[in-house]
Parts: C-alpha cells; sequence; structure tokens
C-alpha cells in the first residue's frame, strides 16, 4: 500500500493562497460603475459594486465562510433561532432592506462579521461573553450597518482587496489551532478576504452610530452598545490572543468609539422616548444550554492546542473529558478523529470520523479527515469521494493536493497536473511539494518552460549555456541544434549527462562557423529525463 499524506496537519499551516484566476474573474465582473444615494447616510457616493452584485456575494460566499470558521452550531438549535430573530427585528429597523440572514458559528473565538448583502454571522465565543440581549443587539445592529453601508462593497471598489489577494489572498484564522481552515482556495477567498480585512475608523464609527439608531427603533436599550464598547476597550488592553485574533482585529475598539458612543445615546434619548429593553434574564436564559458546557468546549481548545504542540497524550485525555461532558458535539468527535490519525490508529479514526459526519454531515473537515483516512487505507476510489465533497463544501488546498496525488497514482497525470497546479498557487511547505510535483509531470512535455539555453562563441565554436530553473536534478538531455548557412540547414545533437536543480552549466558543440559566414543558431529540447 503507497502511502498518502505524511501527517494529516503538520505540513499545511502556510496562511497565504494566491487566489485563483476564477476569483479575479468574480471581482472583475463585479465592477460596475454609477453612483448611488448611501441609503445609511444619505450621502451621494461612487458605486463600483451593484445592489445586486453585493447580494451575489454575500450568497456564493456565505457558506464557504461560515465553512472555514467551525461551521453552524448546531447542538442547540434554539439558539441560532433567537439569535437570528433578534438579528431580523434590527433588520426591520435598518435604513437598507436586504435578504439579511443570522447564524450561530460553531467557534470559541469571540467574533462577528458581516458580508455585502446582509449575511452576518457571530461565534458562540462571543455569545458567552455577553450579557444581555441588549448586548446582543449591540453586536449584530453594528454589522447590519456594515452591510447597510456597503462598508464591504467599498473595500473591494477602493481595490484594497483586490490587491491584497493579489499579493496573498489569506483567511487570518487562529493559526496555533486551526490546520485546514487557512487553505481555503478558489473565489471561496473573497469571503475570508471581506471578513479578514480591518475596518477603516471611519466605517467604525459610522457601524457604531447607526447601529445605535437601529437599536433604539427596534426597542433595545441603546446604553448596551456604551457597556459593550467599555468592556470591549478592557478586554483589548489584556492582549488575550483570542480577542486580538477575532473581533479585535477586523472591529479595533477604542476610548474614541465609547465616548462617541455615549454622545449618540445622549442625542438619541433628546428625540426617541420609551422603554427600551435590556432583556438580561431572556438572553441568559436564552444561552443557559452553551453556557452550561462551557467546561467541555474549554477542553476541547485545550486538546486542540496539545494537538498543535504535538502531545497527542493530552490532547487524547482533553477530548475525551470533552465528550463526556458534551456528547452531542460533532466537532469533538472529528479532533479525535484527527487525534487517531496522528497516530496512525487509522480504523479509529474513521469511526470518530463517521460519529461527526452521523451528527453533522454539512462541515467540510469531516469529509476531508475521512478522505485522508480512505486514503492511507489504500480505499482510493472512495476517498476521492469525500476529498470531493469536502472541496464542494470549501474548496481547499488539503483535499486538492490529497486528489492530485491520487490521481497521480492512478496513472491520470493530466488530472494530476491540474489539481498541483491550483495547490501550487499558495505559499509554505504544501504550496512547494506541489509545485516540484507539478513540475516533475509537466518537464517533459514542456522542458522550454524550466529549462534556458543560451547560445555563445567562445573560441570559435558554438557553446550552449544550459541552465535549470527547477530544484529537480536533470539525468540526462539531448538537445538538438539547427544550423543555418548559405540557404542550407543541418542539424546536432548533443547530450547533457547531468544537471544540478537551479544550476546551470556550459555545454561543447563540436560546431565551428566560418566568421565570414552568417550563420543562425536554433535550439530545441528533445528529451529530458528528470530524477525521480
Amino acid at each position: 500500500m503507497k502511502s498518502g499524506p505524511s501527517r494529516l496537519y503538520h505540513h499545511f499551516t502556510s496562511r497565504n493562497q494566491i487566489p485563483s484566476c476564477s476569483l479575479l474573474l468574480l471581482l472583475a465582473g463585479l465592477l460596475i460603475c454609477g453612483c448611488a444615494v448611501n441609503p445609511v447616510t444619505g450621502k451621494n457616493e461612487l458605486s463600483l459594486v451593484s445592489e445586486a452584485s453585493e447580494i451575489r456575494i454575500g450568497d456564493k460566499q456565505y457558506l464557504p465562510t461560515q465553512q472555514s470558521q467551525g461551521g453552524l452550531y448546531s447542538v442547540d438549535a434554539g439558539l441560532s433561532q433567537y439569535v437570528n430573530e433578534v438579528g431580523q427585528r434590527l433588520a426591520q429597523a435598518s435604513d437598507r432592506q436586504l435578504p439579511y440572514e443570522f447564524v450561530v458559528l460553531n467557534d470559541g473565538v469571540a467574533n462577528a462579521w458581516a458580508l455585502p448583502g446582509g449575511k452576518i454571522a457571530v461565534n458562540r465565543g462571543l455569545l458567552l461573553r455577553l450579557s444581555s440581549e441588549a448586548e446582543l443587539a449591540a453586536v449584530l445592529a453594528h454589522e447590519i450597518v456594515h452591510a447597510a453601508a456597503r462598508h464591504g462593497a467599498k473595500t473591494i471598489e477602493r481595490g484594497t482587496l483586490l490587491q491584497g489577494a493579489l499579493m496573498a489572498a489569506s483567511m487570518s484564522l487562529d493559526k496555533s489551532q486551526d490546520r485546514y481552515g487557512n487553505m481555503i482556495m478558489g473565489s471561496a477567498q473573497l469571503g475570508a478576504q471581506l471578513i479578514s480585512q480591518r475596518y477603516s475608523r471611519s466605517a467604525e464609527l459610522e457601524a457604531d452610530h447607526f447601529g445605535i439608531v437601529y437599536m433604539a427603533r427596534a426597542g433595545y436599550d441603546p446604553n448596551a452598545a456604551v457597556s459593550l464598547q467599555e468592556t470591549f476597550v478592557v478586554l483589548s488592553q489584556s492582549q488575550k490572543q483570542t480577542w486580538l485574533e477575532g473581533l479585535f482585529a477586523s472591529h479595533p475598539p477604542s476610548q474614541e468609539r465609547v465616548n462617541r458612543n455615549r454622545q449618540t445615546v445622549s442625542e438619541l434619548q433628546k428625540t426617541i422616548r420609551g422603554d427600551f429593553e435590556v432583556g438580561a434574564d431572556r438572553y441568559q436564559k436564552k444561552l443557559s444550554y452553551l453556557a452550561s458546557k462551557s467546561e467541555a468546549y474549554l477542553a476541547f481548545d485545550k486538546a486542540r492546542q496539545a494537538v498543535h504542540q504535538g502531545d497527542l497524550a493530552a490532547a487524547d485525555q482533553q477530548i475525551r473529558t470533552a465528550i463526556r461532558q458534551e456528547p452531542r458535539e460533532p466537532r469533538f468527535f472529528g479532533l479525535q478523529g484527527e487525534i487517531a490519525y496522528e497516530n496512525k490508529q487509522y480504523l479509529r479514526a474513521m469511526a470518530h470520523y463517521k460519529t461527526a459526519l452521523k451528527i453533522d454531515p454539512n462541515y467540510y473537515e469531516y469529509y476531508l479527515g475521512k478522505g485522508l483516512v480512505l486514503f492511507k487505507l489504500d480505499r482510493k476510489q472512495a476517498a476521492i469521494s469525500d476529498l470531493k465533497k469536502s472541496n464542494q463544501l470549501l474548496p481547499n488546498a488539503v483535499a486538492t493536493h490529497a486528489l492530485g496525488e491520487i490521481s497521480l497514482e492512478q496513472g491520470n497525470k493530466q488530472a494530476a497536473k491540474e489539481y498541483f497546479r491550483a495547490v501550487m498557487k499558495g505559499s509554505g511547505a504544501q504550496a512547494e511539494t506541489a509545485k516540484l510535483q507539478f513540475v516533475k509531470l509537466d518537464i517533459t512535455a514542456n522542458p522550454q518552460a524550466y529549462i534556458a539555453i543560451q547560445t555563445l562563441v567562445r573560441d570559435q565554436e558554438i557553446i550552449l549555456k544550459v541552465t535549470n530553473s527547477t530544484p529537480l536534478e536533470i539525468k540526462q538531455m539531448s538537445i538538438v541544434i539547427n544550423i543555418e548557412s548559405q540557404g542550407k540547414s543541418r542539424q546536432k545533437t548533443v547530450s547533457l549527462n547531468y544537471l544540478k536543480g537551479h544550476q546551470g552549466k556550459l555545454l561543447k558543440t563540436g560546431i565551428r562557423p566560418e566568421p565570414s559566414i552568417p550563420t543562425a543558431i536554433g535550439t530545441r529540447i528533445k528529451a529530458i529525463h528528470p530524477s525521480s
């Protein structure tokens, strides 16, 4: 049985991924010049991305972006329904009617985000740090404004997103613990870039101001926005990594925002009267189940960290604790599958991934893990099915690279080349591996793309300077030399027996042209044999 990927996670840690043509074409196709009145601010603005395009972006990016952030939190369906109800209540009070959606993601990092078109998500980790429904309303209203005021669309219009994608499209996840999600590929990178962009100062102040207005319109106590921002300022000073990599990375808190919020609330209270809701008791009741499982998720986080540190025994102990406390959480079984895989216990890993999929059949990571296990068990056809399903849910380099290796083993070199080509557009160890695999397959058909030949004349003899731009060692190469002189053509084949990677060599040809007679020299590589 041939070996599959040497390790399930450890060499898939690159953050950067150069976008595919599909991403660039998607962006280019969305740029439609025009002017429009911003429905939130009332300002007349240049609008390059139409409303229809905003909605299309949100629809297309919402599901893969959820996948990259832990998937949906499904254990307590009532909590997700509650968050959506609060969000829809606020959406009705907004200045722009969009097809708003609100979901809870299964991620312990305190974060919330909005995509163009009104697609909004909040992590379970942030919900546990709020104390009332009014504070939840403050978070959701803030994100509603980001969507309604076109902040994400403006990012695209300014070109900063496209420029960043061209340099290195990335997903800013907790890279110390997440080993898959930062390998997003294709057009799904757009959502990743949008939610990881740091909002400008003006965008944050705008979202704060109108978010408070929407809260008051919907009947929520706007003072919750002030107290929440005060809490965020204190937390940002604690330098806790999860906060710095979550909400604060894209929504930096500041004392200025606290002061502005106070001013906005003070002005609103002069014009809007009524009994505003805080909803502390209702919120705590809705959060009670998730809060009761805090220790289980803490054990889960410790297990992930232990895996990252290579302490699989500690990881196994922690994840068993988590499962005892919450046996309905599929991510616990997914991590248990990873631990078993790392311990080369493939049948056990398979059982854990199947359990995770039975609970939640809609998360890419379980299909990915199961597919890699099947690869190790030499069940290639079954592996292909799961790896492709993983890519359908979230196009990712790990599944794509494995599909390339399977195609290569099955003798389908063209398919393998296409898979490797997609992966090598990234950076890091895996991209370099894929690049080497691609070059090995492509160099025999397209040697001129990798081997440069320069014609020189030294001591009245034609000399070829042959340069290898690849890391591959070339065992043997045949070069055909075309000589044209006085209307006549002739050919000579010379051989080069060894050429190191990234090196050049001078090759004598034995051809001595007459200095007084014009002679044209052309070369082509007839055959090339790289080392295996």
